[in-house]
């Protein structure tokens, strides 16, 4: 308990204890945020779809007739409909043959990898066989991350979206089983990952490809449904794996898996965090269809989600802000020091923005960023708004002219 003391000690010196401020009320761009009326613009909603009256009366109704939870894992008495229900349509809508869910997106992720690159051993050839290799974007979300550590099977690091890198790195493992692991849409740059040169290369060198669509799914592609839509790939052939979150565009909790059914079946049987959680709740699942139906209905919605976008990234380009490598919906606007960001966010709050900085340890010291996200329910009056109040703190802090 000592050393514990002294970490928080060390955390609250150093101002790196986050500030968690308390939001009170639906996640819509005009919120409350500690008794103050703020703009939300670090919101993971992107369609707004979370706030909903279909949807939120469709997660009403499941609670009505399944209850709040549960009450089980799937693999005993927390199977319910609601969930078989939602896989369905998850699957159709990412143009897979079948799919799995989690209670969460960590959870998928760890469950995912764990069960791929470690398998369960039923012959006794298998007790032999030499370890696996796992090749993973450097830029790759946490629960990525963890899942490859949880394996333990070897984990090599490629450069960030490095073809070039990823190749010489399957080349040297290419007589191992190994596969490729990468987000499509990466939560703190905003770019996309260059699948269309990945696939290839999975295919030459015979790797397995998983892809994270935690920040893509509702937002690539025509229909918003994700990365092989925007690429033109199809799941199960190009891409093995495609592991997804319900908690961005899709406006709820928990985690998925689309497939080949063979895969979604050995994952029933393997995944030890499907196994062993409670399922996710009935109205998670039951607002998960609505949502899906919404964006079939609606596809306007993502293009509007995308104008505001792309809108906000040129007019900040223009002021002279540094956006990284953004190319979507999530918008970073480099700072630098840590200490440079926390002050800027404090600003922006005391203007009426809610936009918490990023900084170490969740990116690497001095280069801490204001990481914005655009929902297609801001108006062009708000991101000016934002515009206004960034440029004004931009030339204040020196990180603009």
């Amino acid at each position: 308990m000592k050393t514990i003391k002294e970490i928080l000690n060390y955390v609250e010196k150093h101002k790196l204890y986050p500030d968690l401020k308390i939001v009170d009320g639906k996640i819509k761009p005009k919120i409350k945020v500690e008794k103050k009326d703020v703009l939300m613009f670090s919101s993971n909603n992107y369609l707004g779809l979370s706030t909903r009256s279909e949807v939120i009366n469709s997660a009403i109704n499941a609670i009505k007739k399944y209850g709040v939870g549960a009450s089980g894992s799937r693999m005993l008495s927390g199977n319910l409909k609601i969930h078989r229900d939602f896989e369905k349509k998850i699957a159709k809508f990412k143009k897979g043959e079948d799919a799995i869910v989690w209670p969460s997106g960590y959870a998928a992720n760890v469950g995912i990898i764990t069960a791929i690159m470690n398998p369960l051993k039923v012959r006794p050839s298998d007790f032999l066989k030499r370890k696996n290799i796992i090749l993973s974007d450097e830029l790759n979300h946490a629960s990525i991350i963890d899942g490859c550590r949880m394996s333990k099977q070897k984990t090599v690091i490629y450069k960030h979206c490095d073809v070039d890198d990823l190749e010489k790195k399957l080349k040297k493992y290419k007589n191992r089983r190994k596969m490729v692991v990468t987000d499509s849409v990466f939560s703190m740059d905003g770019d996309i990952a260059p699948l269309n040169k990945i696939v290839p290369l999975c295919k030459k060198y015979n790797a397995i490809l998983m892809i994270d669509e935690a920040h893509a799914t509702g937002v690539l592609g025509e229909t918003g449904r994700g990365a092989c839509e925007y690429f033109n790939l199809k799941v199960g052939e190009d891409v093995d794996i495609v592991m997804g979150t319900c908690s961005k565009a899709l406006g709820a909790t928990g985690g998925f898996a689309v497939g080949k059914k063979f895969l979604i079946d050995y994952l029933r049987i393997s995944s030890r965090s499907y196994i062993f959680s409670t399922a996710m709740t009935p109205a998670a699942s039951a607002s998960l269809i609505a949502t899906i139906e919404v964006i079939e209905k609606e596809p306007e919605i993502i293009k509007k989600m995308w104008r505001n976008a792309e809108y906000l990234r040129s007019a900040f380009q223009e002021l002279g802000f540094n956006t990284f490598a953004s190319e979507t919906q999530i918008i970073p606007v480099f700072i630098g020091p840590d200490d440079k960001a926390i002050k800027i966010a404090e600003e922006l709050f005391k203007e009426g923005i809610f936009a918490p900085c990023v900084r170490w340890p969740a990116v690497e010291k001095n280069k801490a960023r204001i990481r914005f996200t655009v929902t297609a329910d801001h108006t062009k009056e708000e991101i000016d708004f934002l515009l206004g109040k960034m440029e004004k703190l931009g030339k204040k802090f020196n990180i603009i002219k």
